[in-house]
């Protein structure tokens, strides 16, 4: 058994093949844990009512350096490229974080979003249209990543010559930060990356659009503009927050549909139930597992344990969201639950901006897919699927799906899901 009184390695064999039941064992007998990410030790909050009221605590910060008294905001060495992008709005605080967030919270208004859905069901429509003869597909390259990355190259404003490139810079941004890859995405890809969106930049503020990055380049609030390194930071936020979050929240939502065919029954027979849900699937099975670190500007004592000045700190979204002192019967999947306030999306400040967007986009493009394929099921043993070693997400290396006209039987023989 995981010796919970030891930092636990977030990236570990252990932990990944037993999240759900460490995590539980931390939430009740170990609240404020210490967790590694790589060679960063943190302090790790899993309990719900904690991490809602520390993500509204001043006393943390995102800027390390804030708590640190000076020295690199990062705990290690970053490459220009880099650090140009983690000095963005989800790694700033007020009042930077608020002016920034004031200057581009219109673009993202739930009223500008509900106007892209009927852009959304089309992609959906086409993107399925092409599998319609395939009696098996892979969710996530063949379908679930399409709709996002076709989403922000509109919101961007990305020309058809310029979707390699876009592509390109996805990728890195998507798969480039895990293993030895990380080398060379950090020296060679994201200049070059970097360098590219600084050319559309330059080119939208010459020749604007009907664009999201043109209301981000002219954007004025009080006289006040983003800086062309803002809007650049802005457009590589935008393709991390608004692409993987999204992909994986499909991915998953299929895999809790599929284990759970009740629950997609009921939505089979009222559609109307699909707003809720995505959001049983964001507690539930929520891609985001965790924040951003936090950086303590003073010594906070929680649950006895005293969180010294200068540590990090990461909410546990994964353990706060089955907290039972905030949710009924948390370990079950339920997509008529009410009031549902999860974690999913953050909270305080640096609440996702993109909520709005990744919920019409899990939303149409879950229920277009088993509206399209009725009979849709695992391609493989679902216990075969093998997670994402990355640490703060719940996220599948692959998906393969079947659109058999006959069921598969469970491998356990009795039609129920595996346990």
């Amino acid at each position: 058994m995981l010796d919970i009184t030891r930092p636990i390695n977030l990236t570990s064999p252990e932990f990944i093949a037993d999240k759900w039941a460490i995590m539980e064992r931390l939430r009740e007998e170990q609240p404020i844990c210490k967790v590694k990410i790589s060679v960063l030790t943190l302090y790790g909050i899993t309990r719900f009512e904690d991490c809602a009221r520390l993500l509204n605590d001043p006393r943390l910060v995102r800027n390390r350096s804030t708590a640190t008294g000076g020295g690199n905001r990062f705990p290690f060495p970053m490459p220009k490229s880099v650090s140009l992008l983690m000095e963005s709005m989800i790694q700033a605080d007020d009042p930077s974080h608020h002016r920034l967030r004031e200057l581009v919270r219109k673009a993202f208004r739930p009223q500008a979003i509900k106007m892209l859905e009927d852009r959304i069901e089309g992609y959906s429509d086409e993107l399925l249209g092409g599998l319609d003869n395939h009696s098996e597909f892979e969710l996530q390259n063949d379908y679930a990543l399409h709709i996002p990355m076709r989403m922000i190259a509109d919101m961007v404003g990305i020309g058809h010559d310029q979707m390699p490139q876009f592509r390109s810079l996805m990728g890195s941004v998507s798969e480039g930060f895990s293993g030895l890859r990380i080398i060379r995405t950090m020296i060679f890809d994201m200049p070059k990356h970097v360098k590219f969106v600084r050319e559309i930049v330059r080119e939208k503020k010459a020749n604007p659009g009907e664009d999201i990055l043109t209301h981000l380049i002219f954007a004025e609030e009080d006289g006040d503009r983003l800086t062309e390194d803002e809007v650049v930071a802005m457009v590589f936020l935008l393709v991390i927050a608004g692409f993987e979050t999204t992909v994986h929240l499909i991915s998953n939502g299929v895999h809790t549909l599929l284990q759970h065919p009740d629950q997609l029954e009921m939505l089979r027979a009222d559609p109307s139930l699909w707003a809720g849900a995505v959001e049983e699937i964001l507690r539930h099975r929520g891609p985001v597992q965790g924040t951003k670190p936090g950086w303590a500007t003073e010594d906070i004592e929680l649950h006895g344990v005293t969180i010294p000045k200068g540590k990090p700190v990461m909410p546990l979204f994964g353990a706060a969201n089955h907290d039972p002192r905030k949710f009924d019967d948390p370990q079950t999947f339920d997509i008529t639950r009410s009031p549902n306030h999860h974690l999913g999306f953050g909270h305080g400040i640096h609440y996702c901006l993109g909520a709005h967007l990744a919920r019409a986009e899990a939303r149409i493009g879950l229920r277009k897919l088993f509206e399209r394929f009725p009979n849709l099921d695992f391609g493989v043993d679902p216990n075969e699927l093998e997670l994402q070693n990355l640490p703060g997400w719940h996220r599948y290396k692959e998906m393969p799906l079947s659109t058999a006209k006959f069921r598969r039987p469970r491998v356990d023989g009795t039609g129920k899901p595996p346990v």
